[in-house]
């Protein structure tokens, strides 16, 4: 039996996890001048996605760093979230040293580790997500758990309106079949380059499908984000290009909206396979619904090109390497 299938059978019990283990954090932003959220890979794919859900109602900037250094405005009035499943990612444990040394307020994501240590030897409030897990496959948990923590930020409590998301995951079929449709159009391109097209509302959706593609399929995947791929990559669009396209639309603007329309005209010219995705209205359902397809997908396209879905072998080469620097 797959592991990782099994994993993303548990989606429902990852977000049913958090909205059972979240406690408000009694903060308001209007207390701070901005939000920065920390993590990489897995562990910070979440804030990405938090970002976009709360992009038209956030009355404060959000910013997202994947590094170790923080911007030099990060200071006593952020509120900075990090997040690492592991609590030993080591990008994040110098983010944290740098922001203790800046005086901000902290929140914590983990699943233990050097991270959970120091959240509990200074008192931070922490959400501790259950381990055991691929850090790419509890995003349940952490996405959950962020969702609740800016919802009570601006005082809009999300408790209810998750608890309905997670019902529509008590049965993982429908979610497989409508994957397993999605593959049978694209089995015979598993070789190919694939390019994820999406309107800033799936930005952070986008680029959580090409990590998944790429950790667990082994395979190219890039990102772009319209309008502004209108202005630039499009101009390599000629001829026939060996390339998947997943088109990502919610469907926000009209403009953009049209300019999805645009480029399956120009694509489909060339006979491009293009998959698109679009959902009626952008709310919470849509993306934890989108996701799950989409994490559906990078699994029948990692069977179907024979890799190893759950190990990441370059990854922990690396990991190997730096220890040794």
């Amino acid at each position: 039996m797959n592991p990782q299938h099994e994993a993303l059978k548990k989606f429902n019990y990852q977000i049913n996890f958090a909205i059972d283990n979240y406690s408000n954090h009694g903060l308001s932003a209007n207390q701070f001048s901005n939000i920065l959220i920390g993590g990489l890979g897995g562990s910070g794919i979440g804030g990405r996605i938090v970002k976009t859900i709360f992009m038209d109602e956030f009355p404060i900037p959000v910013e997202v760093v994947a590094d170790y250094t923080l911007p030099a405005y990060v200071n006593e009035k952020t509120l900075v979230i990090l997040g690492s499943y592991s609590g030993n990612t080591e990008e994040t444990l110098a983010m944290y040293a740098e922001v203790e040394k800046r005086g901000c307020q902290m929140l914590i994501l983990t699943a233990g580790g050097k991270l959970g240590g120091f959240a509990k030897e200074k008192s931070l409030k922490t959400y501790f997500l259950e381990p055991g897990f691929q850090p790419r496959m509890a995003l349940g948990f952490s996405l959950t758990y962020l969702v609740q923590i800016f919802g009570d930020l601006i005082g809009k409590p999300m408790q209810d309106e998750l608890k309905t998301v997670a019902t529509l995951f008590e049965d993982n079929t429908p979610y497989y079949d409508d994957a397993e449709q999605v593959f049978n159009v694209i089995h015979s391109k598993m070789n190919s380059k694939f390019v994820v097209l999406s309107d800033a509302q799936f930005e952070g959706v986008a680029t959580r499908f090409a990590q998944q593609i790429q950790e667990n399929a082994k395979a190219e995947c890039f990102t772009h984000v319209l309008p502004e791929h209108n202005h630039n990559v499009i101009e390599s669009y000629y001829g026939t290009l060996d390339t998947v396209f997943f088109f990502l639309n919610t469907n926000s603007n009209p403009r953009v909206a049209a300019r999805f329309e645009f480029l399956a005209g120009l694509l489909e010219v060339e006979n491009h396979k293009i998959i698109e995705m679009g959902v009626e209205q952008f709310n919470l359902a849509a993306v934890y619904q989108t996701i799950h397809r989409l994490d559906w997908i990078s699994l029948l396209i990692a069977d179907a090109r024979k890799v190893d879905s759950l190990n990441v072998p370059n990854i922990a080469s690396l990991k190997e390497f730096l220890d040794k620097v």
